[in-house]
């Protein structure tokens, strides 16, 4: 049986209301989606359905941390993430998905498996530029060897400016 079954919420037998299905997310459930940006983390995802005649919503509140590489000295740290979502879910005669967060299922149906939007939504929550948070001195936290090596390639020219950037500069004055 997959992980994923797990993620199963059986709607048709629910009142109308709202229904609460909380998950504790882990390396197991990252290890399902191959080649992802995440592969561990724990991060608690608490999924509130409210049943109405002709609609789901389907609400996601997600609080953890996941396992990431730096972006600058490229160490794997704790990335905290945290995050709140909704998608609606309307039957119909096909399954199909009308924008970013409308979902229509088959009218025969009795159930949605909502692993695939924690995980994405569990991405969606990471930042874009993952770097180390600096520390309570305002100091980086990030390997301090790779940032000397980092260090020793920076190119500085303060004295003389490129000529062939001379004409593009001109742009940033127009402003």
């Amino acid at each position: 049986m997959s992980i994923r079954s797990k993620y199963n919420i059986a709607f048709k037998g629910l009142s109308i209301g709202k229904h609460v299905f909380d998950y504790e997310i882990d390396r197991k459930f990252f290890a399902e989606f191959d080649g992802g940006v995440v592969e561990d983390g724990n991060v608690n995802v608490c999924v509130t359905l409210e049943k109405q005649s002709s609609l789901m919503v389907f609400w996601f509140d997600l609080k953890g941390t996941v396992y990431v590489q730096c972006d600058r000295c490229l160490e794997m740290y704790d990335q905290p993430v945290e995050s709140r979502e909704r998608i609606f879910v309307r039957l119909g005669e096909k399954e199909f998905t009308d924008g970013d967060d409308l979902i229509w299922v088959s009218a025969n149906d009795y159930q949605l498996n909502v692993s695939q939007l924690i995980y994405e939504f569990i991405c969606l929550a990471i930042p874009i530029k993952k770097v180390h948070p600096d520390d309570e001195n305002g100091n980086s936290t990030c390997d301090p060897e790779m940032i000397e090596k980092l260090n020793n390639y920076i190119v500085r020219d303060d004295n003389e400016s490129n000529p062939v950037w001379n004409d593009l500069m001109k742009f940033l004055d127009n402003e």
